[in-house]
């Protein structure tokens, strides 16, 4: 008998209801981050520079507060995206990351790390691109940046059809290639909206993929995933290393390359 392809759109269809109905553990992962305060106030301190957080599809500023608390809390300027809900590279939008980036690296003299929930990090990969030398790093949390089509297509074939200009500048393409800063890709297998190997960061010297088991709306609270990004902001510009997974964090963080029954 044929095996079954864990991609193909029947495995995919048959797996979805599952998969969807474990988004429902969001809440107790937000649960999960209060009740873990004490532990994540032990987590690794800040150097105070710019971090610009950027929401999920159909997310805003309020979805992403309870990460910006948290790196405040850590010693970092954590900047909201200010765009609204996040309705994918709309006419405008784009340009104004931009912007705000730009403006982010002048108030504070030096590169902003971007940390980017889903479709926000699809922003963050396009804005890495567009201003490496404004970018510190990268951070993208449950993003597929490796779909097919890609994401770049969707957009552009949706401004062919529509007549809408979706703001994605026409010199950005490969939003699925290394990136010229360190970056960081935290990835769930479990995740509900987006197939997980969809997410995992190409391989290059200054990237990584790091396994945190979660739902998809609940990854930005997620204490793992916060005890991560606190670990790879805190590194001295310049200096980054991949996260090392030794002793009891090999065991709270699987190794993203093991085989896995679990797929999309």
């Amino acid at each position: 008998m044929k095996p079954i392809n864990p991609r193909s759109s029947l495995f995919s269809r048959m797996t979805a209801p599952l998969r969807l109905a474990m988004e429902a553990r969001a809440p107790w992962e937000f649960g999960a981050m209060l009740a873990t305060r004490p532990l994540l106030a032990s987590a690794p301190g800040g150097d105070g520079h710019p971090v610009l957080v950027l929401p999920m599809m159909f997310g805003s500023d309020l979805s992403t507060l309870p990460l910006r608390n948290f790196l405040v809390g850590r010693g970092y300027v954590a900047s909201a995206w200010e765009q609204g809900l996040n309705l994918g590279p709309r006419g405008g939008v784009f340009d104004a990351c931009v912007a705000r980036l730009s403006s982010l690296r002048r108030e504070h003299g030096q590169p902003v790390s971007l940390i980017g929930w889903s479709l926000g990090g699809l922003f963050a990969r396009a804005l890495a691109m567009h201003a490496p030398d404004d970018v510190r790093l990268v951070i993208s949390l449950g993003t597929p940046m490796r779909a097919d089509p890609s994401p770049e297509q969707v957009w552009r074939f949706y401004q062919r059809i529509t007549g809408n200009a979706m703001g994605l500048p026409e010199h950005l393409k490969g939003l699925d290639q290394p990136l010229p800063v360190p970056t960081t890709s935290i990835f769930s297998r479990s995740d509900g909206v987006v197939c997980w190997q969809d997410c995992v960061e190409p391989l290059g010297p200054n990237s990584e993929s790091i396994e945190v088991e979660s739902s998809h709306l609940g990854l930005g609270m997620h204490p793992l995933t916060l005890h991560v990004i606190a670990d790879r902001l805190a590194q001295p510009a310049g200096e980054w290393r991949p996260f090392e997974r030794n002793g009891m964090f090999g065991w709270l963080y699987p190794d993203p390359f093991r085989a896995s029954w679990f797929q999309c």
